[in-house]
């Protein structure tokens, strides 16, 4: 059966940002760092914990996105990381194998609310796939544990680069041989949704005002006009006209 453009827009297709866009990842490291922690640090509070290790993300990415290191995927970036967060809160010691288990916390997340009903809204009309920095082992993990009714796994390991490098973008347009406008990006992230709109992806910005806990300062609302704004992605689901 032929995938219809939706007649006001010309999109096909739709990817996703993942970390915090259709996942709540602080919640879920945090969870599963509160039980590692219990070991080996109750003093330690687990969101604090899971946001020290979240702030190592973008600058791993940086030295393949700058070429200073080859390509590995994010479970890889995500297991130094960790390590280093380890060494920063001064616990030594925890076995190698409580280590590798608590990397795969970034496997166990749960979807937001909206998420699940609405992917299979715009399933019914759209290509839908993640546009995630997330390896794709990663990706269909989290994708069994929460339902997410991807038609295929898309993003940073498929193209061997890490947003917001823009052959992320473009060259996932190419893999779906469709045009970048006929792809439109959905981001919880100005900055994701601005390095896919100058390659020409359609974007839609959808907000998560508590992805970095109550306290969070950024990507309160659109920074820029995107093609879409929405508060969640049953919004967006309603706007194309996918019923529910």
């Amino acid at each position: 059966m032929d995938i219809d453009s939706a007649p006001q827009t010309g999109i096909k297709a739709f990817v996703f940002d993942v970390f915090g866009t259709v996942v709540d990842w602080r919640s879920g490291v945090a969870r599963e760092a509160q039980l590692f922690l219990k070991r080996h640090a109750p003093e330690i509070d687990a969101s604090e914990f899971a946001d020290a290790w979240r702030r190592e993300y973008s600058p791993a990415m940086e030295e393949v996105r700058s070429g200073r290191r080859p390509y590995v995927r994010l479970d890889v970036l995500h297991r130094e990381n960790l390590v280093k967060v380890l060494a920063h809160f001064g616990i030594a010691n925890a076995p190698e194998p409580e280590i590798d288990e608590l990397n795969l916390a970034w496997h166990r997340l749960d979807p937001w609310p909206d998420a699940v009903d609405a992917l299979n809204r715009l399933k019914q009309r759209f290509i839908i796939a993640p546009l995630s920095n997330g390896n794709i082992r990663l990706m269909v993990d989290v994708a069994k544990r929460a339902r997410l009714p991807w038609d295929a796994i898309l993003g940073a390991e498929v193209v061997r680069a890490y947003k917001p490098s823009p052959r992320v973008y473009s060259e996932t347009a190419e893999i779906l041989a469709i045009e970048p406008r006929e792809l439109c990006l959905v981001a919880a992230h100005n900055n994701d949704l601005a390095a896919a709109r100058r390659v020409g992806l359609s974007t839609a910005f959808v907000l998560r005002p508590t992805e970095h806990g109550p306290a969070q300062t950024s990507d309160l609302k659109a920074e820029e006009a995107w093609d879409f704004v929405v508060g969640d992605l049953n919004q967006l689901a309603t706007q194309l006209g996918c019923m529910q």
